[in-house]
């Protein structure tokens, strides 16, 4: 029942992954098109002129085609970064990882499976399942006559580590993404800076006086997009390291409590 539940919300953030990045780039280029390049940002209305002074939104319309793509890229790490903080949230449950683990080696060391069950019942969350399947194997190898101990504790092991690998794809589910935006985002910003700075010297080079609107637009499309690649890099960087680091600080909670519960059966069945 866990099984497909999990397979069933794991196919749900496959089409939300795939819909969110062309629906961010849309979402870009209406921004762009009808907010950023709202004419009355600009001189006489005309948006083929300069903005108007302290006009930001119309400064940034100047940064040409790829603003709208760095945009959607932003909004992608943004709805993201949304996502995987519910999602990470719930993987840790309702309470402190450090208290239910505190709780769970208590009761473990006490013998009150039927505590433990509960306490995982009261946290949820992914330590909680993975907790929650150990001391499901745990009565099971209790009441085996036929294995030693030593299978025993291997088969408790085996079930925490098919619990957490259960458990643990759906916590890093999306970082690739962030993590590959957090790259590409320089890399445009970088190109829009050439494509500026393409326009900039061209100004310069025509014949007699240099085009100045030109010349101003190619800078300013230059420096834009050297800003939002910058910004959104950075960004991603930040939301990256911070996920992993939850993930990191879920992970050995998993670990701590499967140690906790191998450790308890290994003592209580010294001479089995």
């Amino acid at each position: 029942m866990s099984n497909s539940s999990s397979k069933g919300g794991s196919g749900i953030q496959a089409i939300f992954a795939v819909l969110v990045i062309p629906i961010a780039i849309i979402v870009g280029i209406l921004i762009w098109k009808f907010i950023m390049g709202d004419p009355s940002g600009f001189e006489g209305g005309d948006i083929e002129k300069n903005p108007l002074p302290n006009h930001l939104l119309a400064a940034m319309y100047k940064g040409g085609y790829l603003v709208p793509v760095l945009i959607g890229t932003f909004i992608t790490v943004l709805t993201f970064s949304i996502e995987r903080i519910i999602t990470i949230g719930k993987s840790k449950g309702t309470g402190r990882i450090e208290t239910f683990i505190a709780r769970i080696r208590t009761l473990m060391a006490n013998g009150d499976l039927n505590g433990a069950k509960a306490e995982c019942s009261k946290q949820r969350g992914s330590i909680a399942n993975v907790v929650s399947a150990g001391i499901d194997a745990y009565r099971l190898m209790e009441n085996d006559k036929e294995l030693d101990k030593e299978r025993k504790i291997l088969g408790i092991q085996k079930e925490l580590e098919e619990a957490t690998t259960l458990e643990l794809p759906m916590l890093s589910k999306n970082l690739v993404i962030i993590s590959t935006i957090a790259s590409i985002a320089t890399l445009l910003g970088l190109l829009g800076t050439v494509f500026g700075m393409i326009r900039a010297f061209s100004a310069l080079a025509t014949a007699g006086a240099p085009d100045a609107v030109a010349l101003s637009t190619g800078i300013s499309e230059a420096l834009i997009n050297t800003a939002l690649g910058i910004g959104t890099s950075a960004f991603a960087i930040i939301m990256y390291n911070f996920f992993t680091s939850r993930i990191d600080n879920i992970t050995y909670g998993i670990d701590e409590a499967g140690y906790s519960i191998v450790q308890s059966f290994a003592s209580r069945y010294k001479s089995a």
